[in-house]
């Protein structure tokens, strides 16, 4: 399986690679993620809802123009930006991230927390999740306030992560998703909720459906 992704952002070619990289280690046997940036002119961080709606626009081109070969299309953003949009205009299959995570939520009858790096983050992901129907399997959603510095830099995360996860457990969170799709922290490390990657999440439930 070919998957054609595009970032939310333009991030240019160090961090393009990282992410990359990243999809080469998660992604599941048989399925191969080809990530690309956005042109120049699209945001480079996403801490407004302006920010957040030139995404959508700069996603949505680069979706609709991705050529044949690939059997899916994916936003490489836990916002699912552009997806509710080309799944009412084209035939082909189009993952969200999140979607796919509430899906398995609701399924399960578990509301999820989350973590995300900004307030204009938040308020996207709760809205997204609202224009699903799915909005009572997003539970609570503790914002990092950190620099969009830390999505490349794990260490500085992880520890705010812990922080967020500790307030979460104490109002009845029994998983995490970790709102960020370009940030590695450690599956093994200890956390007062079972955090979880919505990336490899999803990749895995794509893969599943497909047979592989």
């Amino acid at each position: 399986m070919r998957i054609f992704a595009t970032t939310p952002l333009h991030v240019g070619v160090e961090e393009l690679a990282r992410r990359q990289q990243r999809y080469d280690a998660i992604s599941p046997a048989g399925v191969i993620v080809e990530l690309h940036d956005l042109a120049q002119g699209a945001p480079e961080q996403l801490d407004n809802a302006e920010d957040i709606a030139r995404s959508e626009d700069y996603v949505h081109r680069a979706l609709a123009a991705a050529p044949a070969g690939y059997d899916v299309l994916m936003a490489d953003c836990v916002l699912d930006p552009a997806v509710a949009r080309l799944q009412e205009e084209t035939d082909r299959p189009v993952v969200g991230i999140l979607k796919l995570n509430l899906a398995l939520a609701a399924a399960l009858a578990a509301p999820m927390g989350a973590v995300v790096r900004n307030e204009a983050i938040a308020a996207e992901m709760r809205r997204v999740a609202a224009a699903y129907g799915w909005e009572r399997w997003l539970g609570q959603i503790e914002i990092l306030d950190l620099p969009f510095d830390s999505i490349s830099e794990g260490p500085g995360w992880q520890q705010r992560l812990d922080e967020a996860a500790e307030v979460l457990a104490a109002k009845g969170a029994r998983t995490l998703l970790n709102g960020c799709s370009a940030v590695d922290v450690d599956p093994a490390h200890p956390s007062a909720v079972p955090v979880f990657d919505p990336v490899l999440r999803a990749l895995e439930l794509v893969a599943a459906g497909a047979g592989r």
